[in-house]
């Protein structure tokens, strides 16, 4: 797993699609299914593993398995949630498992309607950004108020994402369907980011000390 991971990491960028030169990471899939069945949560609960079921917190089992890595919600009506995956593929697989899981429990469940409702991207543009002066000039976009949460929320129209960006050059995606979407609108917002960018206060006292050593 280790080794997958590292020659990922290895593999050069195409910069026919990333001009920036950064991949967005994604971190986290949200997918919906249908079982097409009526479910007793109680038994469910009851009869699987890494499952627990409290009604009066939320109505739905949640179950949880290792491979790959996700949450399920798992509703009496027969609908599904799959959160924790980290692609698409894995989202799907998982999904089956939930179902299978259902299935060997003695309820007729399907597989029907299987879609990814969001996904969520991560990236760090490694310079910090002025986040007063983004919000002054996209203030048809920006909402920020640092005062109840530290970064700046980016809502771009096209494609329709919603950019979470930090003054250390953290940037987080959402709301994307499919992932070149999360893709393009990084893309977009790069240049706004690279034009807001914080210049480090060690770097305009050199150059200021570099102006005076000329004179």
């Amino acid at each position: 797993m280790a080794e997958a991971a590292a020659l990922e990491v290895s593999e050069p960028v195409d910069l026919a699609k990333h001009p920036s030169g950064i991949v967005p990471t994604l971190q986290n899939i949200v997918s919906t299914v249908n079982l097409e069945c009526k479910l007793d949560l109680k038994a469910i609960a009851l009869q699987a593993r890494n499952a627990e079921y409290n009604p009066k917190r939320f109505a739905a089992v949640i179950m949880r398995i290792r491979e790959p890595k996700t949450t399920a919600l798992i509703f009496a009506s027969g609908k599904m949630v799959c959160t924790g995956a980290k692609s698409e593929q894995q989202s799907k697989l998982a999904a089956r498992k939930y179902a299978r899981i259902i299935q060997k429990l003695g309820f007729p469940a399907k597989f029907k309607d299987f879609k990814i409702q969001n996904i969520v991207g991560s990236c760090d543009v490694k310079f910090p950004i002025r986040l007063e002066g983004l919000a002054y000039s996209h203030g048809a976009f920006s909402s920020y108020e640092p005062e109840l949460f530290p970064g700046l929320i980016y809502r771009m129209k096209q494609p329709k994402i919603v950019l979470l960006i930090f003054v250390s050059g953290k940037i987080v995606l959402t709301g994307a369907k499919v992932r070149d979407e999360t893709y393009t609108a990084f893309e977009n917002i790069y240049p706004v980011l690279s034009e807001f960018r914080k210049v480090q206060q060690w770097y305009v006292l050199r150059c200021l000390s570099l102006r005076c050593a000329v004179r």
